[in-house]
């Protein structure tokens, strides 16, 4: 692909997220700013290709070509895969959910908790973070443990954006998250309250550096009725002291 068409290309799949996972080729128009006539075209390669899929409604849908690219990221290959058997010893421990996620953004003031795996099972409260979904780094329990992680460089860069509430629990001045940083780096695992969901209580821990890997968390969600923090944060710092030994010993072999 020349360099225009494969932007337009990257425009055309970056038009697909959560909310919009099938798209017509008029939606993906007003989208993209692409004419009819070159998008019909486009669309067509990307078809060919595999990058996308007709769906019915005369729609467009990610293709399992694009997934199966995905599958060879260091995020599948070798983070998510080593990390599951800990998930699933974290979930048997707990009963709850367990999310793994890493810090992603071209910029410290774009970053976000860029979720890469998640065990569930049906005791489990819902949530509304699923694997590849972008959540924000100050509401959530593994964004707050990764945030915790950065140096104050960064951290400047990453205050200049203006921090949204998710529920009335959010904390949204420098100020209050700073002084909840502080108590994350003290005790070893970040807490949130109410701050994504209302009802609901995650405890989250960081990895610590690992060659070849962005920063790294895991955390569980439980609702406020069950939230032993005694019981549930000594395990969550165990599963990530475990995790981070685990993929240590992957890359040396």
């Amino acid at each position: 692909m020349t360099d225009g068409l494969l932007d337009r290309a990257l425009r055309v799949l970056a038009a697909f997220h959560e909310d919009a996972a099938e798209l017509s080729a008029a939606q993906l128009a007003q989208r993209t700013g692409i004419a009819l006539s070159s998008l019909h075209r486009l669309l067509a390669t990307l078809v060919a290709q595999g990058l996308l899929m007709r769906v019915p409604g005369h729609r467009y849908a990610i293709g399992a070509r694009l997934w199966e690219l995905g599958e060879l990221s260091p995020l599948s290959l070798r983070l998510r895969e080593t990390a599951l058997p800990h998930m699933m010893r974290l979930y048997d421990a707990t009963g709850e959910n367990v999310h793994l996620a890493v810090l992603d953004g071209s910029t410290p003031a774009t970053s976000d908790a860029l979720f890469v795996g998640r065990v569930t099972g049906r005791a489990s409260i819902a949530t509304i973070s699923r694997m590849g979904s972008r959540e924000p780094l100050h509401t959530t329990g593994v964004g707050k443990a990764l945030l915790a992680t950065r140096d104050e460089p960064w951290l400047r860069q990453y205050f200049e954006r203006a921090l949204l509430p998710q529920t009335t629990r959010s904390l949204v001045t420098e100020l209050a998250l700073r002084e909840d940083l502080d108590r994350t780096r003290a005790r070893g695992y970040a807490v949130t309250r109410e701050e994504m969901t209302l009802g609901n209580m995650s405890f989250a821990a960081a990895l610590g550096r690992v060659d070849g890997l962005p920063p790294v968390a895991i955390g569980v969600v439980v609702h406020l009725e069950r939230a032993e923090g005694r019981r549930l944060a000594p395990l969550v710092v165990q599963a990530a002291r475990e995790l981070r030994a685990a993929l240590e010993a992957s890359q040396s072999h």
